[in-house]
């Protein structure tokens, strides 16, 4: 029988799991503590439960921590790291470390069924949605774990058709019982599910990045399906109702094609969406993946988009990118290959 993972449990998840197993109910919160704040790897390493407890425990529990199988590095330090989920499939975590901030990208499925046309993710499709589990394992197993100052959650996966797991790993790095960390160090991205995104809203303080790539639907429709199902124009609506005035801050990913969406008409139709947010534009280089034929607008128009987005009262910054000589990078991120690699084992075997 399968064990069923603790880490990723929340801390009204475990006071069930304890009531159910007939322990005191303080277990719980020692539970808790040797998961997230002494992060053990053991079940028996909770030398304040009784050794009978843990015993019960273990019948049907594990911690659940899995080392990654695989990293590489960039020469810009950058780190992917592979890990392999519960279902035997493949994801993908960067570390990236920059002075004094060390951010590591989550992904939050296996896969992604948004299909976006320059997206790597996108073109590997939908394999699996990750538990909370195994969203916080990338957080808690990889080598530089005590280390991190920022999370980021723009790996593989639409965090907002997962929207229940990332919620309780959310809660689990913010709460009190768990890591206690401020929200303000987080920030989930989307391309715009308006129903997981209201969630989001209402019940987390993170930070929000929306994934625009264009201010026209019909161009935007060509590059990312979603539009048909949830227009820009809504997402905008929706957040027109918040107030990101405070310490919580939305941002705009726009990712600049050449001959696509860097043009003045582009720029000046950007400020023209955006008035009335209190947001953030980040310019991001189009890294080229296989099969797509789009390329990266030059430094010069990319320099001219910040420039005119700032001088028109809309705060926009360029992006540096790294990792992508280990395909790190924004946009890059795809287990295709590895998920082949152990179909060929598992037949051979």
């Amino acid at each position: 029988m399968n064990k069923i993972s603790l880490v990723g449990k929340t801390f009204e998840e475990l006071k069930i799991i304890v009531s159910e197993l007939g322990m005191p109910a303080f277990t719980a919160k020692q539970i808790t503590e040797w998961l997230y704040k002494k992060r053990a790897f053991t079940i028996d390493m909770m030398s304040n439960i009784s050794a009978k407890n843990r015993l019960i425990l273990s019948e049907k529990y594990e911690i659940g921590r899995n080392n990654p199988v695989q990293m590489v590095e960039s020469e810009d330090g950058t780190k992917k790291y592979l890990f392999k989920t519960e279902s035997g499939h493949f994801i993908e975590s960067v570390y990236i470390p920059d002075e004094d901030r060390a951010t590591l990208c989550v992904s939050s499925q296996v896969g992604c069924k948004m299909g976006c046309t320059f997206c790597m993710t996108g073109k590997q499709g939908f394999i699996a949605q990750l538990t909370t589990s195994e969203i916080m394992n990338q957080i808690m197993s990889i080598p530089e774990a005590e280390t991190l100052t920022n999370l980021v959650f723009m790996g593989m996966g639409e965090p907002f058709d997962n929207t229940l797991a990332m919620l309780h790993s959310l809660e689990i790095l913010t709460a009190d019982y768990g890591y206690a960390w401020s929200p303000r160090r987080i920030t989930v991205s989307s391309i715009g599910l308006i129903p997981g995104m209201k969630v989001f809203l209402e019940k987390s303080n993170c930070h929000l990045a929306i994934s625009l790539h264009t201010p026209f639907t019909q161009e935007r429709l060509q590059l990312m399906p979603i539009e048909k199902s949830f227009p820009i124009a809504k997402v905008l609506e929706e957040l027109r109702k918040h107030d990101f005035s405070k310490q919580r801050r939305v941002s705009f990913e726009y990712i600049l094609f050449d001959g696509v969406n860097d043009t003045m008409r582009h720029a000046v139709e950007l400020v023209k969406i955006l008035k009335g947010i209190d947001c953030r534009v980040n310019l991001i280089r189009f890294h080229a993946i296989p099969g797509v034929a789009l390329k990266s607008s030059g430094l010069e128009k990319m320099n001219f988009f910040r420039d005119y987005l700032t001088s028109n009262g809309v705060t926009a910054t360029i992006r540096r990118s790294r990792g992508e000589d280990i395909f790190a990078a924004c946009g890059m991120l795809s287990t295709l290959e590895n998920e082949k690699t152990q179909d060929t084992i598992q037949t051979n075997n």
